[in-house]
């Protein structure tokens, strides 16, 4: 089946590739193909992908895959939550991430969890959805050169080390989206699913 990955995250692109890859699905990306995106202007991460995947998967006549994903901080009250790739208007990651610790400062509890949702869209309108969430805590600097976003910042629990401490590899296993991915895997190793209505607000 081909499959349009809706991204233009290098990040994003590589750890969906990766994902999806036992699946043997023909894998396409946006630096292949012409589309209009819509913005990321959707009040959950559902919706946002489903806006995503279903603007690729409507003008290609193809299957697409969007992403949304999230970093959730209990002392901030779950910011940056949805607009965590735009957070306090930052233009890059190393300036999200000197606002969030700026954010932080002084706060006990640094509890944090990564929130990813795929949504598969079809060109008749039918969606997949599917969630993965790990949880962990902030750090009170950076530490690692791989990875993207928030990686640097971030320790799940039960690990020493931040997502960009860690190889691709062990990152998906135990990612958000590495866990959203395992679920969609799963839902397809014997086919495409039976369809449902799902509602993604």
């Amino acid at each position: 089946m081909r499959v349009v990955i809706a991204t233009s995250n290098g990040g994003k692109l590589s750890e969906i590739r990766a994902g999806l890859s036992p699946l043997g699905w023909d894998l396409t990306d946006l630096s292949q193909v012409k589309v209009g995106m819509p913005p990321e202007n959707a009040a959950s991460y559902e919706e946002n992908a489903a806006l995503k995947a279903c603007a690729v998967a409507l003008q290609l006549r193809t299957p697409a895959i969007g992403d949304d994903s999230g970093l959730e901080v209990l002392a901030l009250r779950g910011e940056p939550g949805i607009f965590s790739a735009r957070y306090g208007n930052k233009e890059s990651d190393l300036e999200r991430n000197i606002f969030l610790l700026e954010n932080l400062r002084g706060a006990r509890d640094r509890s944090a969890k990564f929130v990813s949702v795929m949504v598969l869209a079809y060109p008749d309108g039918h969606l997949e959805v599917y969630r993965g969430e790990v949880n962990g805590q902030i750090l009170l600097g950076p530490r690692g050169y791989d990875g993207f976003g928030y990686d640097s910042l971030f320790v799940p629990n039960g690990m020493d080390k931040t997502f960009a401490e860690i190889s691709l590899r062990d990152k998906m296993r135990i990612s958000h989206r590495a866990r959203a991915l395992y679920a969609l895997r799963q839902a397809h190793k014997n086919g495409p699913p039976a369809r449902q209505t799902i509602n993604v607000g």
